[in-house]
């Protein structure tokens, strides 16, 4: 019998094991999913946890639950994959055999890699909100706080899901707000970019945004260490900038056996072909998600889309063609603006972020670059896609391709 192994049991190993079930037969191929988690969180809920809005119970569930009939589950930790043998070694010792091999293990926070970052003032005036044990550290520290600078920075690109900063800097001026002590907080997001976002058009909107909600931008700042001593994040051009309370999306890298297999780039992430996703040095291997060496954003989204395309080139080369699918990058984010508002942006490797509606021209019923009440909506009833069809492969009435109907350009 033949073997598919899938690495990784998140957004992006969930959604294929359940495509790739549904297409294969049982007769002749079998599935395996290595993950050493037991738990699959919902990351994108990460984010409200700091102000209340979610709960720890709102964001995880047993990840078996989401894994076909079927398909075995191998619960352990990967130590190596050997491309030339075609087998992954796991840290017990034993050894997977694979026909192909879909590497879908996301990226991981690595503070350590920053100077002074992971040091006395770690989940104390420093915090992270990418993981489900830094966001409620957050929640339980902003109960007691009343007031000061507080700092949202960006040690470098690329990080999972690019908005966050920004929608975490919109929820925060709303909870200090509503609590009362906005007056007596300096908020100010700190990126290595040139702006709030990468492409320019969607810049600019956020730019004008924060602007409104008198939140400073300080573009173009590369942290090399952070004084614990003097609340100071320094940049590698020497400049400083003060906080009392620091909010950080650290350096972000793929799974360490990656780079222990030579498969990954510098930071461990898999260079694949962007349109196919297959590996151009080992053809039997694939990568998808955050996992992947993408000129796209790292966002479920990107998973969602490209999962499609990831299926089709499979099967081709499982019957011995050429993968012809070609994923054109395509993204779409919600991007939380605080007071019940959101707005939307779509995009794809080619195309940037446009106004207009989604996804029906015209008729929406979502705004892109608008904050509106319905985009809000839409980012809260996402949780409920993401559990009960998204991760599971089921159809969403969306094109996996970036439409450019119910687009303006301009």
């Amino acid at each position: 019998m033949r073997k598919i192994v899938i690495l990784g049991g998140g957004t992006a190993g969930s959604i294929m094991a359940n495509k790739l079930n549904k297409v294969l037969n049982k007769n002749e191929w079998k599935i395996i999913l290595i993950d050493a988690n037991n738990t699959h969180y919902y990351q994108p809920g990460f984010l409200f946890i700091p102000f209340g809005i979610y709960k720890k119970e709102d964001v995880i569930k047993p990840i078996k639950k989401f894994f076909p009939k079927g398909i075995e589950f191998i619960n352990k930790e990967i130590e190596i994959v050997e491309p030339v043998k075609k087998e992954v070694i796991l840290k017990d010792g034993s050894k997977i055999n694979y026909d192909y091999l879909i590497i879908a293990t996301g990226a991981k926070l690595a503070p350590e890699e920053t100077q002074g970052l992971k040091d006395k003032l770690w989940n104390k005036s420093i915090f992270e909100f990418y993981t489900l044990e830094g966001s409620m550290a957050l929640c339980e520290f902003f109960k007691q706080w009343n007031g000061g600078r507080l700092v949202m920075s960006i040690v470098d690109m690329p990080f999972k899901c690019p908005v966050a900063p920004v929608e975490f800097i919109c929820l925060a001026e709303e909870y200090f707000t509503k609590k009362g002590i906005r007056n007596s907080v300096e908020i100010t997001l700190v990126t290595p970019l040139s702006g709030a976002f990468t492409k320019p058009v969607c810049t600019k909107v956020l730019g004008d945004m924060l602007q409104k909600k008198n939140i400073k931008v300080v573009p173009d700042f590369y942290i090399e260490r952070i004084d614990n001593e003097n609340k100071k994040l320094i940049s590698y051009d020497g400049k400083e900038l003060e906080f009392d309370i620091l909010t950080i999306v650290p350096l972000n890298k793929g799974a360490d056996f990656i780079g222990k297999s030579g498969l990954g780039d510098e930071l461990n992430f898999i260079p694949v072909n962007e349109f196919t996703m297959q590996s151009e040095k080992f053809p039997e291997i694939f990568a998808l998600g955050d996992a992947a060496a993408l000129p796209a954003s790292k966002a479920g989204s990107v998973a969602h889309f490209a999962a499609g395309y990831l299926l089709k080139n499979i099967l081709d080369v499982i019957q011995g063609k050429k993968p012809e699918a070609q994923f054109d990058g395509h993204v779409n984010c919600y991007i939380e603006a605080g007071f019940g508002k959101a707005a939307l942006i779509d995009f794809n490797y080619e195309t940037e972020p446009l106004p207009g509606k989604y996804p029906i021209p015209v008729a929406g019923p979502f705004s892109l670059l608008k904050n509106t009440r319905i985009n809000h909506l839409g980012k809260l009833l996402f949780r409920w896609i993401y559990w009960n069809i998204l991760i599971k492969g089921r159809h969403l009435p969306v094109t996996s391709y970036m439409s450019m109907a119910g687009k303006k350009k301009i």
